[in-house]
């Protein structure tokens, strides 16, 4: 049930945020538009109080509950950035902004930026790792939550290779491009 209940809120995600841009910018309807916006971390709270009612039913805590808990950590640590690309994206697209500014490309910019990302992620396994530590205390038993005690080893492995990637960029930047003198 808890798998299910993910891949609906990850669908009902990407619904409620075509169906927020979509009435921003193509129905000129910004108000209802950051109402849906805002309906999304609705998502979260209902996969995180289901996770719980599963627990209190009596579930085994199994790694439906872990991933769960991750996901709930992802959308915390990178749900705005998401939702702030794609909402720059669409007021360019439909609504006549400039086109966004991407991220940098080289140099000390670009690990900066990549720097933030890893924050991100950072945040991601934390949340996740609260949530794993509430549901270990809230199941009570040690011999019941060793798949929930692992996903926490998950969470912060993940977060240490995206630390390790984001490093390359400190370590190794990517330089610019020399300018072509032969093109006068």
């Amino acid at each position: 049930m808890i798998v299910v209940l993910i891949a609906v809120c990850e669908v009902g995600f990407w619904v409620l945020l075509a169906a927020g841009l979509s009435c921003r910018y193509l129905l000129r309807m910004p108000r209802t538009g950051l109402a849906l916006l805002l309906c999304e971390p609705l998502l979260e709270v209902v996969l995180l109080v289901a996770t719980a009612l599963d627990l209190k039913a009596g579930a085994e805590p199994n790694w439906t509950h872990g991933l769960a808990a991750l996901y709930i950590g992802y959308t915390v640590g990178h749900g705005h950035r998401t939702v702030k690309w794609l909402d720059g994206h669409a007021a360019h697209r439909f609504g006549g902004a400039p086109r966004p500014v991407g991220p940098p490309r080289y140099g000390m910019a670009r690990a900066r930026h990549e720097g933030r990302v890893w924050l991100g992620t950072v945040v991601a396994a934390a949340v996740a790792t609260a949530l794993l530590q509430i549901a270990i205390w809230y199941v009570g038993d040690p011999e019941r939550v060793g798949s929930l005690e692992n996903w926490r080893y998950v969470a912060w492995r993940a977060a240490g290779i995206h630390g390790i990637v984001a490093l390359t960029y400190l370590v190794w930047p990517k330089r610019a491009p020399a300018p072509d003198l032969t093109k006068r």
